[in-house]
């Protein structure tokens, strides 16, 4: 034992990786009285929740556009509400008679909540394909409840439904066929699969189903944008004991005598304890932070060698000098009414024309005034899906490997056109607004990959790993290391994390803490701070030990120069 580990504190759980999911497993295990560690490489806690700042007035949401199921029974409330954070974090409801608008050339869907509403809108809008329209909705209604019942269950696991058996390891193609769709049918059913970042015929039903029907519930938006979420539970973890380590990066996961013992960071800090979590992603942590081809099993890492990622996205962040005449429902815009032959061009690795834009309009969906632009401004995202890999980027390598690539001209002639594509997308979606542009930025796949270290960077985790519908669970095989977040079983979307994390933590504790929580708080809200005025979500997912540290710029509504 060196001096650096003498030095080390020991915990009883140590969770690499602030996303959300991470986030939620380390909140049930400190409320259970454990004294836990969460590490995080990037500045702020929160994964895809982050938000950002420019020029001290304008705020974009990195992931979080809209949430599913945030009703008072809902997912993510009832995660929340589990641990005494039920009034911290407001859900903001959006339109329930069109969250979502589907926009094709020859025709538009406002998709409103409930699945039989939602059926009448599909069929009224397609009636010549009703008949399939019918059997898709009674496939993807029955699923979505077998789901929901599985998340929820407190006891011994159900009888699967017939529907689970034949449908779980199906794709929605294979449901498309079935249903005799035609290429503009499945498009519009298809439309909302940037959600999920995977054409229909490499997604399960059940991947696509879980999606839909969150949102079907009814979609929401947290009031003060996506880190309120994150900051909610850093207070949790800290408040009852645990602490966050912001810019501290993990080099390994120890594994000694096959069981986990603790991490090792990139500066040779040691810290200690018996139980493991990662929220990082999950080829990097088995095949590197587990140093896996020396600690876990062959076909383990061969699964992980050989799997591949869903296909990362571009965002295009967009500020206006003034506001537009829309709703507050996204809009999906697929220029070609074909989804399949569209994402097929994207998955070989061609952009000349853009799959589809998803607009996200903040400033219209938060009721908050000023929280994501000064008045009479208005603040909006452009999303698209982008080819895997990083040729399409002129470079051979991404910068969780240290890649420099923000100055290289093949990246920045790659990126140009991509903006220029999808503002063009977007004014043909909703008119034009370039003149009034006061601020525009784009993330790409590599702006994901340096802040989350994803593979790829891709957002939404594993494409394919083994067999057909196979996805990691959350108990790893090794003794105390544990899994969490978007490639694991559960996992898709902020929701779908939430939940997976507190699975997670139910596995570590042995007990069902989504079912324990809706019986009872399981933290102690009088321990929770009381927020200051001006009470910043950003920086109080710094951590502690980080939270006055320079460099972060409040909002102060006025537009520079």
């Amino acid at each position: 034992m060196d001096t650096e580990e003498k030095a080390a504190e020991r915990w009883d759980a140590i969770v690499v990786g602030s996303g959300i999911g991470g986030l939620v497993c380390a909140g049930y295990l400190v409320a259970s009285g454990m004294r836990v560690l969460v590490l995080e490489q990037h500045d702020v806690a929160g994964g895809n929740s982050h938000v950002f700042r420019r020029r001290r007035a304008y705020q974009f949401d990195v992931g979080v556009h809209y949430l599913g199921d945030c009703g008072p029974d809902g997912l993510l409330p009832r995660v929340l509400s589990g641990l005494g954070l039920g009034d911290r974090v407001r859900f903001h409801p959006m339109d329930p008679d069109g969250f979502d608008r589907i926009v094709l050339p020859s025709v538009t869907v406002d998709v409103p909540t409930g699945w039989d509403r939602y059926a009448d809108r599909l069929r009224a809008a397609l009636p010549a394909e009703a008949d399939g329209i019918t059997r898709y909705i009674e496939v993807c209604a029955a699923v979505a409840q077998a789901c929901r019942q599985s998340a929820f269950a407190a006891g011994p696991a159900a009888k699967v439904p017939a529907v689970m058996v034949r449908w779980s390891r199906r794709t929605l193609a294979q449901l498309f066929d079935h249903c005799g769709l035609s290429a503009r049918a499945r498009t519009i059913l298809a439309a909302q699969s940037g959600n999920y970042g995977s054409a229909p015929a490499g997604t399960l039903v059940v991947a696509h189903t879980m999606m839909l029907d969150d949102y079907l519930r009814g979609a929401y938006y947290p009031e003060g944008g996506g880190q309120v979420i994150a900051a909610s539970f850093v207070e949790l973890l800290e408040s009852h004991g645990g602490t966050l380590l912001t810019r501290t990066r993990v080099d390994r996961i120890l594994i000694e005598g096959g069981k986990a013992a603790g991490v090792r960071l990139t500066d040779g800090t040691v810290h200690r304890a018996p139980v493991v979590v990662s929220n990082a992603d999950y080829r990097r942590t088995v095949l590197e932070l587990c140093d896996g081809r020396e600690n876990l099993p062959g076909p383990v890492v061969a699964r992980a060698e050989t799997a591949t990622m869903r296909l990362p996205l571009a965002v295009c962040y967009v500020a206006l000098d003034r506001e537009l005449p829309l709703p507050s429902a996204n809009i999906w815009y697929w220029p070609n009414e074909d989804v399949d032959a569209a994402y097929a061009e994207v998955e070989a690795g061609r952009l000349d024309e853009l799959p589809f834009a998803f607009l996200s309009f903040a400033s219209l969906k938060d009721p908050v005034p000023g929280s994501a632009c000064p008045p009479g401004h208005m603040n909006f995202q452009i999303m698209t899906a982008c080819p895997p890999g990083y040729a399409h980027w002129g470079l051979t390598d991404g910068p969780a490997r240290g890649a420099r690539y923000r100055r290289e001209p093949g990246y920045l002639g790659a990126k140009d056109r991509l903006t220029e594509q999808m503002l063009d997308l977007a004014e043909a979606a909703i008119g034009p607004f370039r003149e009034h542009l006061v601020h525009v930025e784009t993330s790409t796949p590599l702006t994901q990959e340096r802040y989350t270290l994803s593979t790829g960077g891709s957002a939404y985790g594993l494409h394919t790993w083994g067999r057909v519908g196979q996805r990691p669970d959350i108990d790893s095989g090794v003794d105390g290391l544990y899994l969490t977040g978007q490639s694991i079983l559960h996992g898709g979307g902020i929701v779908g994390v939430a939940t997976g994390g507190a699975l997670c933590a139910s596995t570590i504790l042995g007990r069902p803490v989504l079912a324990d929580g809706a019986a009872g708080v399981l933290g102690n809200p009088e321990l929770l701070p009381e927020r200051e005025p001006g009470w910043d979500p950003l920086r109080t997912s710094r951590g502690l030990r980080r939270r006055a540290a320079r460099g972060l710029a409040p909002l102060d509504r006025v537009v520079a120069g």
